[in-house]
């Protein structure tokens, strides 16, 4: 009798655990451009960590997800083609990083100039 109370319960619990958010991965996601930009603040910074070419594979893919996700959202100010036009040089970047191409961190040491965004796109 026992078990037939178990086993319905045993299974209930495996569904659930299996529905449950797995590891950190939704919650590493950008939500806001400001969770972007928190990549960016500091001499310590994450990015600072990438472009001195001190980052592991794993946060270079870190980088190059928070900014396609930064691609998708919409500028709080300014042209739409600005955005685009940034944060796809950002993205394409942030690939070459991961690809280990040649002259890849100075572009996107270029890709990561903060005035020239924030002059057209930074709400005042």
């Amino acid at each position: 009798m026992l078990h037939r109370t178990i086993l319905p319960s045993a299974l209930a619990l495996g569904v659930l655990i299996g529905a449950a958010p797995q590891g950190d991965k939704q919650a590493d996601k950008p939500k806001a451009i400001k969770d972007v930009m928190a990549l960016h603040k500091g001499k310590d910074s994450f990015l600072s960590k990438v472009t001195g070419a001190k980052s592991t594979e794993d946060e270079n893919k870190k980088l190059l997800a928070f900014y396609e996700v930064l691609a998708t959202l919409k500028p709080p100010q300014g042209e739409e083609k600005s955005w685009k036009d940034k944060t796809d040089a950002l993205v394409a970047a942030a690939k070459e990083v991961i690809e280990k191409k040649e002259g890849a961190v100075d572009k996107l040491k270029k890709a990561t100039n903060c005035k020239a965004c924030h002059d057209v796109h930074k709400p005042k």
